[in-house]
C-alpha cells in the first residue's frame, strides 16, 4: 500500500484554467483542465501516449511512473512520480517524460539497451515504468555505489521477470555514468538519452518567465486544495472533475527554514524535500534510513507531510515522526491564524481541530540538540513500501543517563495517531535502565487503545509497541 497522504488541505485557492501550461517530451503543450482528473488519464486518453501503463490506480505497482523535470534553484531536476495520482494542473510550469519522451528513432536508450542485455523483461507490461525510473537515475547525479541505483526502482512491481536480472540491468546502468555537475547534458551529450534534453533547461525558463506572469491566476475563492494527491485520487478516483483547486509547489507554501533553534516549513514540503534538506540532514542524520520505511521513491516525491497530517490516518508515518518531536502546526483563516501542538490536532477517528474554512499554513518544531537522540520504528507486513501494523517515534535529551525530556508517539493503537503524554512524562528526569523501560511500557498499555483488524490483533499491537519500545532503546545504546 502507498503512503497515506494528501488527502485534502482546505485552502480556498483556485488556478484558473488559462494558466496550465508544460512541456510535455519535447512538445508544449496547453490543456484545459477538463480533459483530464490524472495526468495518467491525459498522456493515455487525451494524447494517446499508450507506453504509459495502467496498473493499480494506487500509486503501488509503478507501471504508470513517469518523470517530472522542474527547475529549482536555478538547477534542472528531475523526479519519478506515479501518474495515476498525479493530478494534471501539478504538471504546470515542468517537463513531463513519458516512455515515449527517452525512446530514440533507430536504437535502443542506455537503460533499454541495460534491460534487453540483461533478459530483464518478459511480458513487458511492467518494463515502462522501470525504464522511467531508471532514466531518472540517469538525469540526477549518480551516487557513489549501486544502492542509490536499486533504490531508484523501489516503486516499481514486476510480476513475472524477476528481480535479479532487473538488478543487473540497473547496475549495468550504474556503471555508465559519471559524476558531474550537469548530468542532464553529460547523458543528453553521450546519446544515452535524447538529445532534446540538453534544451529544456532554457525551454522551461522561457515557460516559467510566462508562468510568472500568471502568478495572479490564482484567486481566493470557495473549494478546496489539493496537494499532492497521493490518497485523495485512490479513494475518489473518478470524482475529483476539473473544478478543484490545485497548489502543490507555490514557493510561499513549500520551504524549510531555520531560525534559530527551530525549523519552519511549509505544508507543501515533500518526503522527498525533507531528505533532501541540510537541515534536516544535520538535526536529524538518520532521516534517509527512517524515510526508507516510507512507501516508494515516486510516491515519496509527491506525498506533502500537511497532507499527512490532514489525512488524519491512526498509523501515518510522519504524523507519528513530527508528534515525537512535538511539532506545531499553524492554522489559517482568512486573516487569521492560530497556532497549536499537533498533539491537539487530532480529536478522534478522523476528527480534526480545524474549522472547515481553516488550512494548514506552517509547521514547526525544535530542532534536536547535540544531546539528544530520535528514533522512528515501524513494523509492516512487508519492511517497504507498506502501511504500518504499528509505528512509533521517540526523541529524548539526555544528561548522560538522565531524561531530561520525553516524546513518545505510536500510530495503530488507537483511533488517532497518539501522542503518549503519560509515558513521556513517567521518563522524564529519571535514569535510563532495564527496569525504567519495562516501567514505561506499564505506562503505556494505560494510554493506548488497539483494535483488532487486518493488520494484527488488538493483543498483538500491543505486544508489539512494547518491543519496539525497547527497539528505541536498544538504538539508544548503540549510539
Amino acid at each position: 500500500m502507498q503512503f497515506e497522504t494528501d488527502l485534502v488541505l482546505s485552502l480556498k485557492i483556485k488556478l484558473r484554467t488559462t494558466a496550465l501550461k508544460f512541456i510535455l517530451n519535447d512538445q508544449e503543450v496547453s490543456p484545459h483542465p477538463s480533459e483530464a482528473e490524472t495526468l495518467l488519464d491525459y498522456v493515455r486518453q487525451v494524447k494517446q501516449l499508450k507506453g504509459t501503463k495502467i496498473g493499480c490506480r494506487e500509486g503501488d505497482c509503478g507501471a504508470c511512473t513517469i518523470l517530472v523535470g522542474e527547475l529549482k534553484d536555478g538547477k534542472l531536476r528531475y523526479r519519478s512520480m506515479t501518474s495515476c495520482l498525479m493530478p494534471l494542473t501539478n504538471a504546470h510550469g515542468k517537463h513531463i517524460v513519458t516512455i515515449e519522451g527517452v525512446n530514440f528513432p533507430n536504437k535502443l536508450n542506455v537503460v533499454q539497451q541495460a534491460m534487453a542485455d540483461n533478459g530483464a523483461t518478459q511480458c513487458g507490461f511492467c518494463t515502462p515504468g522501470f525504464v522511467m525510473s531508471l532514466a531518472g537515475y540517469c538525469l540526477n547525479i549518480p551516487s557513489t555505489s549501486s544502492e542509490g541505483v536499486i533504490a531508484a526502482i523501489d516503486g516499481n512491481i514486476c510480476r513475472c521477470t524477476g528481480y535479479k536480472s532487473i538488478e543487473r540491468a540497473a547496475i549495468a546502468v550504474h556503471d555508465q555514468l559519471q559524476a558531474t555537475s550537469d548530468p542532464v547534458a553529460y547523458v543528453a551529450g553521450n546519446e544515452m538519452l535524447p538529445a532534446y534534453f540538453k534544451n529544456i533547461k532554457i525551454r522551461l525558463e522561457n515557460l516559467f518567465t510566462e508562468k510568472s506572469k500568471e502568478a495572479n491566476s490564482f484567486e481566493i475563492i470557495s473549494g478546496s486544495f489539493v496537494g499532492g494527491g497521493t490518497d485523495l485520487y485512490v479513494q475518489r478516483h473518478g470524482e475529483m472533475g476539473h473544478d478543484n483547486s490545485f497548489l502543490f509547489d507555490k514557493p510561499e507554501l513549500n520551504f524549510i527554514k531555520k531560525e534559530q533553534n527551530t525549523c519552519l516549513m511549509g505544508p507543501a514540503v515533500t518526503i522527498t524535500d525533507l531528505r533532501d534538506s541540510d537541515i534536516i540532514i544535520k538535526h536529524i542524520p538518520h532521516f534517509y534510513k527512517f524515510s526508507k520505511l516510507v512507501s516508494s521513491t515516486p510516491i515519496r516525491n509527491m506525498a506533502t507531510v500537511a497532507g499527512n497530517f490532514v489525512n488524519a490516518s491512526p498509523i501515518g508515518d510522519f504524523s507519528i515522526f513530527f508528534l515525537a518531536l512535538d511539532a506545531s502546526i499553524s492554522l489559517k483563516q482568512k486573516n487569521e491564524e492560530r497556532t497549536l501542538p499537533l498533539r491537539d490536532f487530532y480529536k478522534g477517528y478522523k476528527q480534526l481541530n480545524k474549522e472547515p474554512d481553516e488550512y494548514i499554513s506552517g509547521i514547526s518544531f525544535l530542532l534536536p540538540k547535540e544531546n539528544s537522540f530520535f528514533n522512528f520504528e515501524k513494523v509492516s507486513k512487508r519492511t517497504h513500501l507498506d502501511i504500518a501494523s504499528v509505528n512509533t517515534a521517540l526523541y529524548l535529551e539526555l544528561n548522560n543517563k538522565e531524561i531530561k525530556k520525553a516524546g513518545i508517539a505510536a500510530g495503530g493503537v488507537g483511533p488517532v495517531p497518539l501522542f503518549l503524554r503519560n509515558t513521556s512524562a513517567f521518563l522524564e528526569g529519571k535514569l535510563i535502565n532495564d527496569m525504567l523501560i519495562d516501567e514505561a511500557i506499564a505506562v503505556m498499555k494505560t494510554e493506548i487503545a488497539p483494535i483488532s483488524d487486518a493488520r494484527g490483533t488488538k493483543e498483538y499491537k500491543t505486544l508489539l509497541l512494547s518491543q519496539l519500545l525497547k527497539a528505541h532503546f536498544i538504538n539508544l545504546n548503540k549510539k
